[in-house]
């Protein structure tokens, strides 16, 4: 981000911090589409994301005047929204058998699935066609960042089995790749 997008995003999130609605418009405007592809790849479901997204930007809004530095903000909201995507994923239940199910691939593996070398927008588009403990694994590991010993803190499973969805969520992505045709973009 240049310093003046940066002043300017200072001055729209010291308003919004005021309550002004015209700024919370503007603030939701540039940050909405980002955080709507947050829900969607950990929620999967269209109708979810959007539920999860306003009520983060709600959160947002209602919190943001405890916020201290401005220049952390896109992280900050991050955040919540990835928060309010697991919880909503808690208060589904993800089935404890789908997440633990056995598995007899080795789990211990080195991550050897290059991503880089797919489009980024292929694989996006294979998350809703692999199981809800697959994609969320592969969803918090790959594209937020977590470890499989938070996301099995999160997610009340054993880092094992973290480990499991996330071998088999690689699995059935390259097996749904191939299967269209697609091969290596590199």
């Amino acid at each position: 981000m240049s310093n003046d997008q940066h002043n300017i995003h200072k001055h729209l999130i010291e308003k919004c911090q005021q309550g002004d609605a015209k700024a919370q418009e503007q603030i939701y405007k540039l940050y909405a589409g980002a955080m709507y592809s947050i829900c969607c790849r950990i929620l999967g479901s269209e109708e979810d994301a959007q539920d999860i997204l306003q009520e983060s930007f709600i959160d947002v809004f209602r919190k943001l005047p405890t916020l201290r530095e401005t220049s952390f903000f896109s992280a900050w909201i991050k955040r919540i929204v990835t928060n309010n995507c697991i919880n909503a994923l808690r208060k589904k239940r993800l089935v404890a058998n789908e997440l633990e199910d056995n598995w007899d691939g080795e789990i211990d593996e080195p991550d050897d699935f290059d991503y880089q070398r797919y489009q980024l927008d292929q694989i996006k588009e294979t998350l809703g066609l692999i199981p809800e403990g697959c994609r969320t694994v592969l969803s918090l590991y790959v594209f937020e960042g977590y470890d499989h010993k938070e996301i099995g803190e999160i997610l009340a499973i054993s880092e094992s089995a973290s480990k499991a969805q996330y071998c088999k969520a690689k699995g059935r992505i390259r097996k749904i790749l191939n299967e269209k045709g697609v091969r290596y973009a590199g």
